[in-house]
């Protein structure tokens, strides 16, 4: 949520682009508004887990774009955070219907409450980082790391959902 919250201030700092910033938030808006049904689609074709992986490497490119400088990348940054974040919100609620069938309601509010804590911790730590080093590269670096580590999870969590698959074809 880095991106959401710091999109208009990150563009706005960056050279020669000061006053950009709510055309990129606007670009954001726009990819995020299809992305639920985009990425419900995308999922019934490589699975939620492949689809959840792509969107996951997708945003951790949006996340650092903007670090590359110049309108077009912070707007193409824009697009892919804007078109992967709430997709995998969207996926991820799904997965729990899934994966908890008899209690889904109890594993996504525990989900909701994770995703809304890192909405208040990420932003807040990404402010103190940005007034440390004046700049939102830390903040944004720091993003897409926790990215890669959660993408690096779902790549863990496929394996053990073949294995587990495997092992109940092999029951039967």
């Amino acid at each position: 949520m880095v991106s959401a919250t710091f999109i208009v201030a990150i563009v706005d700092h960056l050279p020669g682009l000061a006053g950009r910033g709510t055309l990129v938030f606007l670009a954001l808006g726009l990819a995020a508004a299809p992305a639920c049904i985009n990425w419900d689609f995308i999922a019934r074709r490589t699975g939620e887990i492949n689809a959840l992986i792509l969107a996951a490497v997708l945003q951790v490119v949006g996340i650092l774009l903007p670090l590359a400088g110049g309108l077009l990348a912070a707007i193409a940054g824009a697009l892919l955070f804007g078109g992967t974040f709430i997709g995998m919100v969207s996926l991820v609620l799904t997965m729990a219907g899934r994966y908890y069938p008899t209690r889904p309601a109890k594993m996504m509010g525990k989900m909701t409450i994770s995703y809304g804590a890192a909405q208040i911790i990420a932003p807040a730590i990404t402010g103190w980082l940005a007034m440390r080093f004046g700049s939102y590269d830390a903040g944004l670096w720091l993003a897409a790391g926790v990215m890669v580590v959660g993408t690096f999870l779902l790549v863990m969590l496929k394996a053990v959902d073949k294995r587990d698959t495997a092992l109940a074809a092999a029951l039967k």
